[in-house]
């Protein structure tokens, strides 16, 4: 097994942001992913993260929903706040079992208001548009974004699923410094058009559920482990029928892993890692020996030729299923209406 390294720094996006080149996806140790986690076991989880190096955390304000933003709160305490990159998210709102998408400037200066309280800080390091508003201009979405980090209160902008028209837009108002999508060997359909978009702007990558949401570290047998509650029952690429078709994938990758000596879910890990400097996957988990474990996926190095053969054996039709069902929409490639509808409405 590739043992964990030492974690270097990257520049994400032109803007000056340095993170730690592996970051860590908090929402599983809060929300959808089955039991949240005992508080002093998720905050143990985060300051191994910091003393590990990794120190770039991803939060929501939409996991729990609240009750990450205030376990983060919790465990940044004590002079820690310095240690970390903190990012977190606007724009998803569950209420009586209905999910709304908002971005209207009066929405997103109280919702911002409200996640600097329960994380306790001053300033968030990096603010992600979570989902996109399709009934808001992100021309005016974005104004509000400007001006709060002209008042301080955060430091750069993000957006998440967006599409390239979208991305292009946003970033004319002031600059996108990160766009986080998934993207793991099991999703790769952002590298037609979003990531190229990225590139030529100078907009950092985020890469969340790198690993398949635990798929390619665990493949099939995962299904049976996971909680009822679990968001992943749900998920077409889950269900029974698809599952026979998608381990074949994950058994490709256990036998280059073990060619390599190294994880399944490092494997994974480190063609993400391979893609660019511009790229941060952010994995997340529960347990502080699959934490080390993907660390260790920094240390896996892979030649042109390894490249090659994992994005053969990643193609479209090796992984069957939609990414969310047809009741949790991606919002990818979602586009918002001209700005001038705004200013006429």
């Amino acid at each position: 097994m590739a043992e964990a390294c030492g974690v270097k720094r990257i520049k994400l996006g032109s803007q000056g942001l340095e993170v730690s080149a592996q970051g860590l996806g908090c929402m599983c140790v809060s929300a959808f992913y089955g039991t949240p986690k005992p508080e002093p076991d998720a905050i143990a989880l985060l300051h191994h993260a910091i003393h590990s190096g990794v120190t770039f955390f991803d939060t929501s304000d939409s996991y729990g929903p609240h009750t990450n933003e205030v376990l983060l709160g919790k465990a940044l305490k004590d002079g820690l706040r310095e240690k970390v990159e903190l990012a977190t998210k606007f724009g998803i709102i569950y209420a009586e079992g209905k999910r709304e998408i908002k971005g209207d400037p009066a929405y997103v200066r109280a919702t911002c208001e409200a996640s600097l309280k329960r994380l306790n800080v001053a300033c968030i390091d990096l603010y992600y548009q979570h989902r996109v508003d399709t009934r808001v201009p992100i021309e005016i979405t974005m104004g509000e974004l400007k001006k709060l980090v002209e008042e301080g209160k955060i430091k750069y902008i993000g957006l998440s699923e967006a599409s390239a028209s979208t991305i292009r837009r946003a970033h004319a108002v002031h600059p996108i410094t990160a766009v986080q999508l998934e993207w793991s060997l099991w999703s790769r359909d952002v590298e037609e058009e979003i990531v190229p978009t990225c590139r030529e702007l100078g907009i950092g990558i985020v890469a969340y559920s790198p690993l398949g949401r635990g798929f390619l570290a665990s493949g099939p047998k995962l299904v049976e482990k996971l909680d009822n509650d679990d968001v992943r029952k749900t998920l077409p690429r889950f269900q029974q029928e698809n599952l026979d078709h998608n381990k074949i994938l994950y058994e490709k990758v256990c036998a280059m892993s073990e060619k390599k000596g190294c994880t399944p879910a490092q494997l994974a890990l480190a063609w993400v890692h391979h893609q660019g400097d511009d790229v941060c996957p952010i994995p997340g988990t529960t347990k502080i020996q699959n934490f080390n474990q993907n660390i260790g996926a920094l240390s896996v190095k892979l030649t042109p030729e390894e490249m090659s053969e994992l994005e053969s054996i990643a193609q479209p039709e090796s992984v069957k299923g939609e990414r969310y069902s047809s009741i949790m929409p991606t919002f990818k490639n979602s586009e918002t209406p001209p700005f001038s509808s705004w200013k006429t409405a």
